[in-house]
């Protein structure tokens, strides 16, 4: 659900998802016509599953319909997978949802709740500024009555001065602000780190005071994504000029291991659940999987050179999944043949081919 069109600061220098888009506010009244028509189509869905001899449910077989047959379009068919899924969750979009009033927020969750009882869970996006500086504990306590169970925030870092480089926009206070306001409200937290946010030339700067800062936080969830610079974003301009240098994957790791050793004290979920992670296997609770976070990425640094580019091209490919996959000897002697033929074209390429293939999942 889009209660928001994409993102009211839009200035960070490591993003280019709503660049050249301007930020809009939907009435409430736009909200709630698209959630009519949401239910409007749910109402559909169910008549020609009972039409179809289903009984109303929305199981593999109708749903096998509804997704090869061209008649549906893809609004009918994303609604229908919807509900195959349970129909329980949903995410509240854009970047910045919580900018609107609090009350017309509140309106819009309430009808939404109203429309589809089954809802369970409604997450959204936020920045920790607009938290820190517009809204009390009071008006996420609403939020929360109103439905919402979870916001997802773009920590970052914690560091000020990357904050500032990266044009953020906030600062390590407003993000230990937000995150208490947020809990203390009762809404579950998810806190968003880049990693090699720092570079080169800060990585140290960036693990200490992300670090400490996850520490004062404690979120429910610790979510890592790896920094790609990809031409359009502004941070590409820094890295041509030299005066950003993009860690390698491998380095990356160095820094993904020192953050976690820091974390003391803490309950948090750590999650790696994205493409650009070389290793989405770092994934577990604190404090108890401390040990087993730290092994997976101690397990990459023990395999050879050679495995770990394997690996490497692997999980760029999507052929690899975790670095279990590397016992797959077919697979394994397909990729090494691959990197083999491209070195052969030209010696010390591979990284290069590397970094391009990264661009096919953006």
């Amino acid at each position: 659900m889009r209660f928001t069109r994409n993102c009211p600061w839009n200035k960070c220098l490591f993003c280019r998802t709503f660049k050249n888009n301007r930020f809009e506010k939907r009435s409430v009244e736009e909200i709630k016509k698209d959630i009519d028509s949401i239910r409007k189509i749910r109402d559909e869905i169910v008549a020609l599953s009972w039409e179809k001899g289903f009984g109303g449910a929305i199981n593999d077989n109708f749903l096998n319909i509804i997704t090869s047959t061209y008649f549906y379009n893809e609004y009918f068919a994303s609604i229908a997978i919807w509900l195959y899924s349970g129909g329980r969750n949903v995410f509240i979009q854009d970047a910045d949802s919580l900018v609107m009033k609090p009350g017309d927020f509140i309106e819009a969750l309430s009808y939404l709740k109203e429309q589809f009882p089954s809802i369970e869970r409604i997450t959204s996006y936020a920045r920790s500024r607009t938290i820190a500086k517009r809204f009390t504990v009071d008006d996420l306590v609403r939020m929360r009555e109103a439905g919402l169970t979870r916001l997802h925030i773009g920590l970052e870092t914690g560091s000020n001065l990357l904050l500032k480089y990266m044009n953020k926009g906030v600062t390590k206070e407003e993000h230990i602000d937000c995150a208490q306001k947020v809990k203390e409200s009762g809404i579950e937290l998810s806190e968003y780190v880049i990693l090699g946010l720092g570079g080169k030339r800060w990585w140290k700067e960036h693990v200490s005071e992300t670090s400490d800062t996850l520490n004062r936080i404690n979120p429910a969830f610790i979510r890592f994504r790896t920094l790609k610079v990809l031409r359009g974003m502004p941070l590409y301009q820094k890295v041509e000029s030299g005066d950003f240098t993009i860690l390698h994957e491998e380095e990356v790791l160095v820094e993904e291991k020192s953050i976690i050793e820091r974390l003391e004290g803490i309950t948090s979920h750590i999650k790696s659940d994205h493409i650009f992670n070389l290793l989405q296997e770092v994934d577990g609770k604190l404090p108890e999987d401390k040990d087993h976070l730290l092994s997976v990425i101690n397990d990459f640094f023990a395999l050879t050179e050679e495995q770990r580019l394997v690996y490497r091209y692997g999980r760029m490919t999507g052929m690899y999944e975790s670095t279990s996959d590397l016992q797959d000897k077919y697979t394994y002697a397909r990729i090494k043949k691959a990197i083999r033929e491209i070195e052969e074209k030209e010696p010390g390429s591979i990284e290069r081919t590397l970094s391009l293939l990264l661009e096919n999942y953006t």
